[in-house]
C-alpha cells in the first residue's frame, strides 16, 4: 500500500517544472504500478506545444479553465472542472490555460519522475 499527501512533494525531486507549468510526481515508474499519476499546475498562459510520442496520457481537470486544441484534427475542447481528456493516440495539441488549470494527469508508461519536454513538447 502506499500512501502520498502531494503537499509533501513540493520543493523534492519530484516536483518537477516543464514548459507551462509545474508537475507534483505522485506515483511514478520506480512505484511499480504500471502508470504514472502527476498532479499538473499551469499557471494562466499559453498555448503551450505537447506531443507525447512515447506516452499515453489522461487527465482530469479539477480546477481552472482551458482550451485542448488537437492539431491533427483541428478540433478544440474547453477543459474545465470534472472534464477528462485522454491522449489515446499520442496526440499533437497544444493547451492554453485561461485561468490557472490544476489537473490529476495519469500517465502510461509511468514517467521515471524527471521528464521535461523537449524542442518538440515530447517527454522522452
Amino acid at each position: 500500500m502506499k500512501v502520498i499527501n502531494i503537499k509533501t512533494l513540493h520543493k523534492t525531486q519530484r516536483q518537477v517544472s516543464f514548459t507551462g507549468g509545474v508537475s507534483l510526481r505522485a506515483i511514478i515508474k520506480d512505484d511499480g504500478l504500471g502508470f504514472s499519476v502527476n498532479k499538473t499546475i499551469i499557471p494562466k498562459g499559453g498555448p503551450y506545444h505537447w506531443h507525447y510520442t512515447n506516452h499515453l496520457e489522461a487527465c482530469y481537470c479539477i480546477r481552472g479553465e482551458g482550451v485542448l486544441h488537437n492539431l491533427d484534427t483541428g478540433e478544440r475542447h474547453l477543459v474545465q472542472p470534472d472534464v477528462i481528456y485522454a491522449l489515446d493516440n499520442h496526440d499533437d495539441h497544444t493547451f492554453e490555460a485561461l485561468e490557472d488549470v490544476v489537473l490529476i494527469s495519469i500517465f502510461n508508461p509511468p514517467l521515471r519522475g524527471n521528464e521535461t519536454h523537449d524542442e518538440n513538447g515530447n517527454y522522452k
